[in-house]
């Protein structure tokens, strides 16, 4: 494990020698831990929500209030949310102003609460819009900020928040610190985190703000369409089949997907495989993509980077199908094949299958 650090906190009287074209900044001025929310239309999405699982770590250590902060039009009404799953009180901004997300007026917003109440800790969800939002937040304020953290820990005598993630390679920990400025920013990708326990019963303060200035977007709407989805998000499946490198050619995703097709299964890929164009990016399994929490994890031609295993170590049960014995996945799986993916997963599919026929005509199923 590697921990990287700066200096002790330095006084004010330091800092126009630290940093002399940014402003001077007490940090003994910040307290608290927010909660930036994202909503769609059922209300505050699951990622947000996690969020709250770290900002307890860190609230716990500093003794300080946990707040959420929602922005949007006819957002109000999820502010409830925030509370019963963590959140000590929820600063909501409902304005007509905001009903389209743009990253400049969504983090204008942000930036003027957070000078009016100084938090000194602000998480946000990692996905596409936070991915966008946080940085924005970070650079207006000229602070620090730490992207795809997995773990937050508190020098209790300097509040800084350590900021854990793995670097490029993912075989040290960085634990990084902001020590000099406030608030300190950080993001985490969905599903790094457990959802906390919602508890209907909590009560908490909502807080009404209005904001005077709003900013003309920089991009505008033209329009917008909601697209189904024909399956189940692959961080949310019960049951994920991720294809590699290991299988040749795009033609095994195909193998695969009939597999998934018999299982109720939704398929994902490894960064090779994406990389290769045999499957989106979308369905990406890893610290640069998802992370799954699946009941079973199939990894089929695998050979299990340190990368990849960070997305799936949430999954109950991995299950490993590499025709090289050697591969670094036989060691991180609860069960694991040395054959040829392609007489594994047809003996699966047709099994499966007999099983089916089996139920359908009222026997009791049995494998041969």
């Amino acid at each position: 494990m590697s921990q990287w650090a700066a200096s002790p906190s330095a006084g004010s009287q330091d800092c126009d020698k630290l940093c002399p074209e940014w402003e001077c900044r007490d940090n003994s001025e910040y307290r608290g831990v927010w909660v930036i929310g994202e909503v769609d239309e059922n209300g505050i999405i699951e990622p947000s929500l996690q969020m709250l699982t770290p900002a307890k770590k860190v609230a716990s250590k500093l003794n300080v209030k946990i707040t959420g902060v929602l922005l949007g039009s006819n957002v109000k009404g999820f502010a409830s949310q925030f509370i019963e799953y963590g959140a000590d009180e929820v600063i909501v901004v409902d304005d007509p102003r905001l009903s389209s997300y743009a990253p400049n007026v969504y983090g204008e917003v942000v930036v003027s609460l957070i000078k009016k109440y100084k938090p000194e800790m602000v998480f946000v969800a990692g996905t596409m819009k936070g991915r966008e939002l946080a940085p924005y937040i970070a650079n207006h304020l000229r602070t620090g900020i730490t992207a795809d953290c997995t773990d937050f820990d508190v020098d209790e005598k300097t509040r800084d928040v350590f900021q854990i993630r793995p670097p490029f390679g993912a075989v040290l920990l960085a634990y990084i610190r902001t020590p000099n400025r406030r608030p300190q920013v950080a993001t985490a990708r969905p599903n790094v985190f457990p959802l906390p326990q919602r508890d209907p019963s909590r009560k908490g303060e909502i807080i009404e703000e209005k904001v005077d200035y709003v900013p003309q977007p920089k991009a505008r709407l033209v329009s917008r369409k909601v697209v189904p989805r024909t399956e189940v998000p692959i961080e949310k499946a019960e049951l994920v089949i991720g294809g590699g490198k290991g299988l040749g050619t795009a033609e095994g995703f195909k193998m695969l997907q009939e597999l998934a097709n018999v299982m109720g299964a939704v398929v994902g890929g490894s960064r090779k495989a994406v990389d290769l164009g045999w499957i989106p990016h979308e369905r990406q399994i890893g610290q640069t993509g998802k992370s799954i929490k699946s009941v079973i994890y199939m990894a089929v031609g695998i050979s299990g980077a340190a990368q990849h295993m960070f997305g799936v170590r949430e999954a109950e049960v991995v299950v490993a199908i590499n025709k090289d014995p050697t591969a670094p996945i036989f060691s991180q799986c609860d069960y694991g094949v040395v054959a040829d993916y392609r007489e594994v997963i047809s003996h699966l599919i047709k099994m499966l299958k007999d099983l089916k026929e089996q139920v359908k005509r009222g026997e009791t199923p049995r494998i041969e």
